[in-house]
């Protein structure tokens, strides 16, 4: 007798890591890292997963910037030219990961067959189900609140206690519930980030001026990204044009300077 074929939705699951409730690593930047580890190439292991070089830099940066400790570290010189390997903290974190998955899918397995129809709940799933389109999402202590006649003035302490200020509405701060001493999130799009190479004096309307190394360099025709690590394990994204790349020289490994403006920061909470 041939079995009966079941209908209906199957339960699956997409395990995600959090950082104070905010989604920071998943399967699909979990298996990442696993190729990393095997393969100690950024580009072999993006080749492995399927999925662009520049795709696989952002999902690190993600990473990196929301994780308490780095999870990624890029090796540089040596016998093969450096590379990129995990960190201690990234290697546990995977092991940790793999022994939940094998947990859940066992529940899920249970549950399954005690559910009927569970096509209601996959519709309402994928109705709440949302991602970012800004490159730059960066974990912060909100240190200092001003609030003025319309705005105020929001202080995030990043990791490594870098300062980052963003200038919101005085509605946004209400409907946020923001208060000194509550995590926070911001949020900047990677084109309205400014690049520049001396700015350590330069006097500017801009808030917010963080100077590093440039980790990476992606050049197209028209646009090129540039990412800086400015420390604390935080990088910050930046999409500028080809011929001002051209004309400031950028090199990886040099010192470079990223600037925005307090009202381009975008606030979110959990």
């Amino acid at each position: 007798m041939q079995a009966k074929k079941k209908t209906g939705v199957l339960l699956d699951s997409s395990l995600w890591f959090n950082r104070e409730d905010h989604k920071f690593l998943g399967g699909d930047r979990i298996e990442l890292l696993e190729r990393i580890d095997e393969l100690g190439s950024i580009t072999k292991a993006a080749r492995a997963v399927g999925i662009s070089y520049k795709t696989a830099w952002d999902q690190i940066n993600t990473i990196n910037n929301l994780a308490e400790k780095p999870l990624v570290e890029r090796l540089t010189g040596g016998r093969g030219g450096g590379g990129t390997s995990l960190t201690a903290e990234g290697k546990r974190l995977i092991a940790e990961y793999r022994i939940i998955q094998g947990e859940l899918r066992t529940l899920l397995d249970n549950l399954g067959s005690r559910l009927g129809d569970s096509n209601g709940l996959f519709q309402f799933l994928r109705r709440i189900s949302m991602k970012v389109s800004a490159r730059n999402t960066f974990a912060g202590t909100i240190t200092n609140l001003t609030k003025g006649a319309v705005n105020a003035e929001v202080t995030l302490s990043l990791k490594g206690g870098i300062p980052l200020t963003a200038v919101i509405t005085n509605g946004a701060v209400e409907n946020l519930g923001l208060t000194t001493g509550k995590d926070a999130y911001a949020i900047i799009k990677a084109s309205s980030i400014i690049i520049g190479t001396d700015l350590h004096d330069a006097k500017t309307s801009a808030r917010n001026v963080f100077c590093g190394t440039i980790s990476k360099i992606i050049e197209g025709p028209v646009s090129t990204e540039v990412d800086i690590e400015i420390g604390g394990g935080n990088t910050v994204s930046s999409v500028i044009t080809h011929g001002s790349s051209q004309n400031l020289g950028l090199k990886v490994g040099a010192h470079a300077c990223a600037m925005f403006k307090a009202s381009s920061v975008i606030i979110g909470v959990n």
